[in-house]
């Protein structure tokens, strides 16, 4: 019998979890395949690490949606970029289907897309977004930052693209 109080993504041990790049489903629709990303930024439940601001958590949205559907090759199959309810990263949802290390390119560049950012943050108007005023664009590049050095690191202890299990 379904367990109808659960979904996939809360059976991932949380406690394991480290920042990454990783697949979280893959999903066919029709002949359409969609592959949903975790852009993991910080470690859930750390004693050493918070959760983003909501602030930061929300620049990261504006200037990633940009980049991703402006500025890459692969703007056509960006379905969805958004946050994490728990603010600890993002989903990205792709046409197809790939390895992750194939989006490795795309979101280290979203990273340096973001960390290069000198400009008011695009959409954050009273007539173009929700909630405006809550950005934080150091916070934003701080985090960026981290995440990209995890993207690109070879000496990890831990495999930044595939569930712990």
């Amino acid at each position: 019998m379904l367990n109808q109080d659960t979904i996939a993504s809360f059976e991932i041990d949380h406690t394991r979890l480290r920042p990454g790049l990783y697949i979280s489903r893959l999903d066919h629709f029709g002949l359409a395949m969609m592959t949903t990303l975790d852009l993991r930024f910080v470690s859930p439940n750390s004693e050493l690490e918070q959760p983003l601001s909501p602030a930061a958590l929300h620049t990261i949205e504006h200037l990633g949606a940009i980049y991703l559907r402006n500025y890459t090759p692969e703007r056509l199959n960006v379905v969805y970029f958004g946050p994490m309810g728990c603010r600890t990263g993002c989903y990205t949802v792709m046409y197809g289907s790939h390895k992750v290390e194939h989006y490795v390119p795309l979101f280290v560049g979203m990273a340096d897309f973001i960390l290069s950012w000198n400009d008011k943050i695009p959409g954050a108007t009273r007539e173009g977004c929700g909630n405006y005023r809550d950005h934080n664009l150091l916070a934003a590049k701080a985090a960026m930052y981290k995440w990209r050095n995890v993207l690109e690191s070879r000496d990890l202890d831990y495999d930044q693209f595939h569930y712990p299990t």
